[in-house]
């Protein structure tokens, strides 16, 4: 077991790992951070995605020990005081969640693109939010609630 410390969710924390653990299971099991979600346990669905030094990543593939003095966001960094970050208000608000097991994946992808986007909000594209939502996947809304909700919330941060 080796001993790390980052910044979870805004806390400088540390806990021990094993050498091959991943950061999926580091969060779930160490800080009962139910919120990132083991779907194919193979970065091909993103319903692991969180956020680390603010981009996008698979926990599920991402080494723990790798996260040793990084910043690490999951879903349940978002909220404030009970108030919906505005990412997850325009899910709510467009119905871009059905079942809900992408959805924690499905805004920290795009939390990290709306973040890292270069030029006015109100100037984004359906391709560019496709693009940046391409790890992805949702067998239940047909993206296209996603993708509205992506274009809201990037006009409400403007």
């Amino acid at each position: 077991m080796i001993k790390i410390s980052f910044i979870l969710n805004g806390d400088r924390v540390e806990t021990w790992v094993k050498e091959h653990e991943m950061l999926l299971d580091v969060l779930r099991s160490n800080f009962n951070l139910q919120g990132t979600r083991e779907g194919c346990g193979m970065g091909e669905c993103g319903a692991c995605t969180v956020l680390v030094n603010g981009a996008g990543i698979n926990s599920c593939l991402f080494p723990a020990l790798e996260i040793d003095g990084k910043i690490v966001e999951t879903i349940e960094s978002l909220a404030d005081k009970g108030k919906f970050h505005p990412l997850q208000q325009a899910f709510l608000d467009h119905g871009a969640s059905q079942c809900g097991f992408c959805t924690p994946g499905m805004i920290m992808s795009a939390k990290a693109f709306i973040d890292d986007y270069p030029t006015a909000p109100e100037t984004v594209t359906e391709a560019e939010i496709k693009q940046a939502l391409a790890g992805n996947l949702c067998r239940c809304t047909g993206y296209f609630q996603i993708i509205a909700a992506v274009k809201a919330a990037m006009k409400e941060q403007v």
